[in-house]
């Protein structure tokens, strides 16, 4: 069974895969099985590519990896306060760092925000989000509904706002 067949017998297709197979990279190059060298301008989908073998993350991540690899958020996890710290102070704001497992969540965390500040800042409550028409925020129900079924609390419109 080759890898592209496996591929389409055993993984959910959510949209459409482009079976060029990476193998490797280094720096912003990827590899492809068949040596082909491309330059990795998509990364992970709506993630910041931080490049590939680099020997400084490579470390970081080999070192980690040696101590503990994941915990719950439910439990002090240093590198994330001292993250945090280090965010907000660069930030010049008054405010907290939400830390979470996806865009999808992040821009769901950002739309309860949103609403809960429009609901208690102003005489008359302001609720209502609005969204890109063929946009992409993510594949939770209100990111997803955000887009493809506007509700009355979503508003979608095409073209840049």
């Amino acid at each position: 069974m080759t890898l592209e067949t496996m591929d389409q017998t055993y993984v959910l297709a959510t949209y459409a895969r482009n079976y060029t197979h990476f193998v490797r990279g280094e720096g912003s190059t990827l590899f492809t099985d068949g040596g082909k060298d491309f330059i990795d301008f998509s990364s992970g989908i709506g993630v910041n590519s931080v490049g590939h073998g680099h020997p400084v993350l490579t470390e970081a991540l080999c070192q980690q990896a040696q101590n503990l690899l994941h915990t719950s958020n439910l439990y002090l996890i240093e590198p994330q306060a001292q993250l945090a710290k280090r965010i907000v102070e660069l930030s010049g704001y008054d405010m907290r760092v939400f830390f979470g497992n996806s865009g999808a969540e992040a821009n769901e965390g950002a739309i309860k925000i949103a609403r809960k500040y429009g609901e208690t800042h102003f005489d008359r409550k302001r609720y209502k989000v609005i969204t890109l028409e063929n946009s992409f925020h993510g594949r939770t129900i209100t990111t997803v509904r955000a887009v493809s079924f506007p509700l009355t609390q979503f508003r979608a419109v095409s073209g840049w706002i």
